[in-house]
């Protein structure tokens, strides 16, 4: 006997004895369902959906799905505010895209050059200062100038030699020089001479000598070079020349003489380029040195001095054995010396620190007088702009003004001369208006927005908040804070190649934080970026640009080698 009972076997009257279901033994049994034929099928009542072994035989549903899809939605959107500035440079740049494209318009057309603002030289120049690395805008530039150098060959090729001088001055400005460059300015001498254009030239050439005017295109030595570089044994362009290098010789000698070691070295510089065996030029190379060797001696001392002087406390004041003294002197040798002007950036930082004592001590006229002359030296510091403020709200109480006024500049106040000044009572308007100006503050900050634009940059608006109420906290720890993001953005954009950006970033700095350690480092590297970038243009052969970014690192540390080296490699044309 098997045990089961098919119901597909016929019935023999007899029935098995089976247990039945006896997990179920404690539950009514639904009524039978008439038999129609149909495979039968368990149906689980509704109300068994809330028992235990209901819940433990149903299947579980996904209730982690959507924790999961909130957690990745809050990502996305955090994503997308800490990279707001990333983003914001996918969308379209209108004002960009249009000056570019009519600026190529104006190439293909022909139109070079211009004063109405339609040429494609000046249209590439706008499209530049909008975005100054921008890559097209320079590669736009470069190819007007090639354009030119057509056109000057064109205009030579007809005898134009006019059109040819005025197409090859303005590549000459867009591409600072090239072979040819070169080619063409000893083309067009030579034309000028079989014109009979040479006296002419010497003409112009006497005129721009006699009125002072060496250098430039229409400068006296290029008007004689040209001579030269048609007829080389033209004796009154050779005198010329010799006369030129006197002028610029006596020019020289003005500035050794004024212990003006910059302006004497670049003048140095010119003539060697210019006249390599001027007789007088070895002279002059030895006075420089000299020179250079002296103002470096006296220029490290002072700073040296002035360091020691911040050191032990002698800020500033009467004397010439003080910090603010030691360290004007050493400007007056370099005014562009960065440890000269980081140390007067300390000096106001040290007068600042002593003007909020003095504010403790109730001495208002005196924290009044300590921040006038910090300002005098860095009027843009994020702390003199919070101690300012903290001054206007801050007034010596009725009672105590005699005691204050009679005591001692600088002198502790006693405990009883501490009482806290009356606050300042807000107006609820005011009160908006500055919790809405810190709180743009705030968005600017995160924009990148921290210097500029005007008026909606936040260090304008934390000002402006501060200048309804010096004691909100929120503006004053938000404008200290900004010399940090500064930094950060400083950071950023030197990585990301953006060194006009970084430049303005490291002047930004030195105003809000001028006795800041990280600005000698910072402008460092700023030198080794804008002179990487030199170099680069140069072995294009984008020699135009080369010199501009070469001259913006010049500007950051004359004396830096790797400056000083490609210096010598531009003038010597290699």
């Amino acid at each position: 006997m098997s045990g089961t009972n098919d119901p597909r076997e016929p019935s023999n009257g007899r029935t098995e004895p089976k247990l039945g279901d006896l997990d179920h033994l404690d539950k009514p049994r639904p009524a039978p369902a008439p038999n129609d034929g149909l495979p039968p099928m368990n149906v689980e009542p509704g109300y068994r959906r809330n028992s235990p072994s209901g819940r433990s035989k149903r299947k579980p549903r996904r209730g982690w799905l959507m924790p999961v899809l909130i957690v990745a939605l809050l990502a996305v959107i955090a994503g997308l505010w800490f990279n707001q500035n990333s983003l914001r440079g996918l969308v379209p740049r209108t004002d960009f895209d249009d000056v570019l494209h009519r600026a190529q318009a104006a190439l293909q057309q022909g139109h070079l050059d211009g004063t109405d603002g339609t040429s494609a030289r000046e249209l590439f120049e706008a499209a530049r200062a909008l975005e100054p690395d921008n890559d097209a805008a320079r590669q736009g530039l470069n190819d007007v100038g090639r354009a030119e150098i057509s056109r000057a060959d064109t205009a030579l090729q007809t005898g134009k030699i006019d059109e040819a001088q005025q197409a090859l001055t303005n590549a000459r400005e867009l591409l600072g020089g090239g072979s040819d460059v070169d080619r063409l300015t000893q083309a067009i001498a030579k034309a000028q001479v079989s014109s009979g254009q040479t006296g002419n030239l010497i003409n112009q050439a006497q005129q721009a000598l006699s009125s002072g005017k060496l250098d430039g295109p229409d400068g006296a030595a290029a008007l004689y070079q040209r001579v030269l570089a048609a007829d080389p044994d033209n004796a009154v362009a050779r005198h010329g020349m010799d006369q030129v290098g006197e002028a610029m010789a006596a020019q020289i000698q003005k500035s050794l003489d004024a212990k003006d070691a910059v302006n004497a070295s670049v003048g140095v510089d010119h003539l060697a380029a210019l006249l390599p065996n001027y007789a007088q030029l070895p002279t002059l190379r030895a006075s420089l040195s000299a020179l250079q060797t002296q103002n470096s001696t006296t220029l490290t001392d002072a700073i040296s001095q002035g360091n020691d002087a911040l050191r032990a406390g002698r800020i500033a004041g009467d004397g010439t054995d003080t910090a603010l003294a030691h360290f004007k002197t050493a400007l007056t040798i370099d005014p562009d010396n960065a440890q000269a002007k980081a140390g007067l950036g300390q000096v106001a930082e040290a007068l600042i620190v002593q003007a909020n004592a003095a504010l403790d001590g109730g001495d208002t006229e005196r924290a009044r007088q300590l921040l006038d002359q910090a300002g005098g030296l860095t009027p843009g510091s994020a702390d003199l702009i919070a101690a300012r403020a903290r001054l206007s709200t801050t007034q010596p109480a009725p009672n105590k003004a005699p005691a204050a006024a009679a005591a001692p500049a600088g002198a502790a106040a006693s405990q009883d001369d501490n009482t806290p000044p009356p606050q300042v009572t807000l107006s609820p308007q005011q009160q908006l208006q500055v919790a809405t100006m810190v709180q743009r503050a705030r968005a600017a900050a995160q924009r990148g927005d921290i210097m500029s634009p005007p008026g909606d940059c936040a260090y304008d608006l934390y000002r402006g908040a501060l200048a309804i109420d010096g004691n909100d906290q929120a503006a004053l720890s938000g404008l200290q804070d900004l010399p940090g993001l500064v930094r950060q953005e400083f950071n950023r954009s030197l990585s990301g190649g953006n060194l006009v950006k970084a430049a303005n970033l490291l002047d930004a700095l030195s105003g809000l934080s001028p006795g800041d350690a990280s600005l000698l480092p910072m402008r460092q590297r700023l030198v080794d970026g804008w002179t990487d970038q030199a170099e680069q243009q140069l072995d294009s052969g984008d020699r135009n640009n080369a010199a501009q970014s070469l001259e913006q690192a010049r500007k950051l540390s004359p004396s830096d080698q790797r400056v000083q080296q490609l210096t010598v490699r531009m003038q010597g044309g290699g």
